[in-house]
């Protein structure tokens, strides 16, 4: 899957999840959005993960050997993009 197909789905997920948050921020989604300043939380998160590995069929965290912590959107979408099985 290239990266902008990782990128629609992830947007995806992720606007499911703020709108189960009651929050809309899906099209401020920029390369450079700092993750801890959207409307999820460490909960939040979590969810979002697991929605995109039952959606993706692979979770990055699990995959990569090296712990990452993605700080902004785009970190987030290239570990998807760069961390397929």
């Amino acid at each position: 899957m290239n990266k902008e197909e990782v990128e629609s789905r992830i947007r995806s997920a992720f606007a499911k999840t703020i709108d189960d948050n009651g929050t809309k921020i899906e099209d401020a989604l920029t390369d450079e959005t700092v993750l801890l300043e959207t409307a999820l939380d460490s909960l939040g998160f979590a969810i979002l993960v697991a929605r995109l590995e039952e959606d993706l069929g692979w979770d990055p965290f699990s995959i990569s050997d090296t712990p990452f912590y993605p700080e902004t959107f785009g970190q987030f979408v290239a570990f998807y993009a760069d961390n397929q099985p």
